[in-house]
């Protein structure tokens, strides 16, 4: 899956318990009808992918959605989600498939005024 839009935040990379893990989140704020604003972690060596992105800056993260079940020390069962960033990139500006180069303006084509009435209805087959 995917995710567009514009960084609002990021945060430092944070180091929980003795074995290293590492934790950093981004939040963004999508740009659409009623725009969201999300928050996806990226973790372990991922954390470093951040490291070139900045606050105002347009992106496309792909993400994957995580979820658990925790029973607490009360024995209650809880559930909790996190989505998680596996991949950013700067987000493009639209330009179509990109296959196809960019028209001209209609000013860059001169009028045909000396047409041949004799070649008009002249097929090359």
């Amino acid at each position: 899956m995917e995710l567009e839009g514009t960084i609002k935040l990021i945060g430092e990379t944070k180091t929980f318990g003795n074995n290293g893990f590492r934790k950093r989140e981004v939040v963004i704020t999508t740009d659409e009808q009623y725009p969201q604003t999300i928050m996806v972690e990226f973790v372990q060596d991922k954390t470093d992918l951040l490291n070139n992105f900045k606050p105002g800056q347009p992106v496309k993260i792909s993400i994957n959605l995580r979820g658990r079940e925790w029973t607490n020390p009360q024995g209650e069962v809880k559930y909790f989600n996190s989505i998680q960033g596996w991949r950013i990139e700067a987000a493009q500006a639209e330009q179509g498939d990109g296959n196809i180069p960019p028209v001209p303006p209609m000013e860059a084509f001169e009028p045909a005024d000396d047409l041949n009435e004799e070649d008009h209805d002249d097929l090359p087959f």
